[in-house]
């Protein structure tokens, strides 16, 4: 009699002990869960924030309180925690089977829309079962309406039905999932949602909704799913330049962009009406717009240094007076120059422009002009063993570029602009006329090369110590995604 008057205690005691010895146990368990990414995280913190506390309240009603099995509180409780159980088993299940499964596996294949209506019939199924055997609820009745109330909603809604059935069907043939670059009649981009109704795609112009209905009943491109990714941009020049000329300057500058893929080899053709067509191949859809919009960048400043009409419309910029101005701020000070020097150079002198992040020198070109920073920065930047790059230097006003070519040797290193870089070009046999009367400044020449040839010598020693060649190779992209940050590859000396 005694210990079962008292065997509320052991309840008690046990349940004072046993909760927080789980709590904890559940709690660090979570957190191991959390640090390895691991899906089952999410249901473990139900089971320790939800249903454990529950099952503790309902034993401390039925064998510390005594309180009957039928009474409303008992039900109350009992209603919630079965269904939080069927929450739990639900979300184990899903995260378990579905989370991290591999692509070519059936489970990665299944929509997520599937998964959610799965779930929702099981939760309208085990909401039935707990008002059939806890409430005592005659559910035969409710099903029953429910099957007439479905029937004669479908007839009234039979379109709207329809499309997301239709919608459903196109889901189920998976003709694209999560991620796809996708082109349709309405939008060209990336799927970034699937729900019961439409399709998320987010392009350059923003995220079109598509109803499943309309995906359904159209032909679409899933960009994705193409062999090999490409692009193709038409530009237009005067009937006065030269079209093998053009298609060698459109296909070397798409050949220099950073996002374009090795799959193709840029290549351009002229297609009439003195349009030229470059077809670029793409590393992912979704660099489409990147390259385009470098590309056109790139070729405006191109056009402009051969001479080329873009558009129709020529290089202006190379003036008299600004050759004289950039002469004497920039080209005067490292070469030494005169004002008589100067009024003799600048009828050989010629004022280049170069977008951000685009070459400027490459290594193993021969030099055949020597160039004149007079405004912008560039980098200078090595190629290492890993075919990575390492930077050596910034360059700015003042900078002498293509110095090798009065030994006749190649560059070392890539030059790329950092943001607009204009370049003071002055030719080859005047420069050398002035060495030759100036021994001293063809010292200094030789010595320039030696500097950024050790230059060279020691940043490739860096990197391969410190193993940073990635470090250095974000030079690279970060001036075209970036305007004005970094730069790509860069030449030496």
């Amino acid at each position: 009699m005694y210990a079962t008057s008292s065997s509320w205690f052991f309840w008690v005691a046990g349940i004072a002990v046993g909760l927080p010895a789980s709590l904890i146990v559940l709690t660090e368990w979570r957190r191991s869960l959390i640090r390895r990414h691991s899906p089952l995280a999410a249901p473990v913190g139900l089971l320790r924030t939800y249903v454990l506390p529950v099952i503790a309240l309902l034993l401390l009603m039925l064998k510390v309180a005594v309180v009957p099995a039928r009474d409303v509180p008992i039900r109350i409780v009992a209603t919630v925690l079965v269904f939080l159980t069927l929450l739990l088993v639900l979300s184990g299940l899903s995260n378990a089977v579905f989370a991290n499964a591999p692509e070519t596996s059936w489970r990665s294949r299944v929509p997520r829309i599937f998964i959610d209506v799965a779930r929702m019939v099981l939760i309208i199924l085990g909401l039935a079962v707990i008002s059939r055997y806890i409430w005592g609820s005659n559910v035969k009745g409710v099903f029953t309406a429910v099957g007439v109330s479905s029937v004669v909603i479908g007839l009234m809604l039979q379109h709207s039905v329809g499309q997301i059935v239709s919608g459903l069907f196109m889901l189920f043939e998976q003709p694209f999932r999560m991620g796809d670059w996708l082109d349709t009649a309405a939008a060209r981009g990336r799927v970034v949602e699937v729900n019961w109704r439409a399709v998320h795609i987010e392009s350059s112009t923003g995220v079109q909704i598509t109803p499943n209905s309309v995906l359904a009943g159209t032909s679409f491109t899933n960009l994705s799913r193409l062999s090999t990714s490409h692009t193709t941009i038409t530009s237009t020049f005067s009937a006065s330049d030269a079209p093998d000329q053009v298609c060698a300057t459109l296909t070397q500058i798409a050949t220099n962009l950073p996002q374009r893929g090795d799959d193709i080899e840029p290549s351009t053709v002229p297609i009439g009406d003195h349009k030229y067509r470059t077809t670029i191949g793409l590393k992912s859809p979704g660099d489409d717009d990147a390259v385009q919009a470098t590309f056109r960048r790139w070729i405006w400043y191109a056009a402009r240094r051969e001479k080329l009409h873009l558009d129709g419309v020529g290089d202006d910029y190379s003036t008299p007076k600004r050759i004289a101005a950039a002469l004497d701020e920039a080209a005067a000070p490292g070469l030494r120059l005169s004002q008589a020097d100067q009024q003799a150079l600048a009828p050989y002198a010629r004022l280049l422009r170069y977008g951000t992040g685009e070459l400027i020198q490459a290594p193993g070109e021969i030099p055949k002009t020597i160039t004149v920073m007079v405004a912008g920065h560039a980098q200078l930047a090595v190629t290492l063993g890993d075919g990575s790059i390492a930077g050596v230097r910034s360059l700015d006003k003042g900078a002498l570029l293509g110095v090798a070519a009065f030994t006749h040797q190649a560059n070392l290193a890539y030059v790329h602009a950092l943001d607009e870089v204009t370049l003071l070009q002055i030719e080859h046999d005047e420069i050398q006329r002035l060495l030759s009367d100036r021994p001293a400044l063809s010292r200094e020449f030789g010595r320039l090369i030696d500097e950024r040839r050790t230059e060279v010598q020691a940043a490739r020693k860096a990197a391969g110590k410190s193993n940073g060649a990635k470090v250095i190779q974000d030079v690279v992209t970060a001036v075209v995604d970036t305007p004005g940050s970094a730069g790509k590859r860069v030449d030496s000396t």
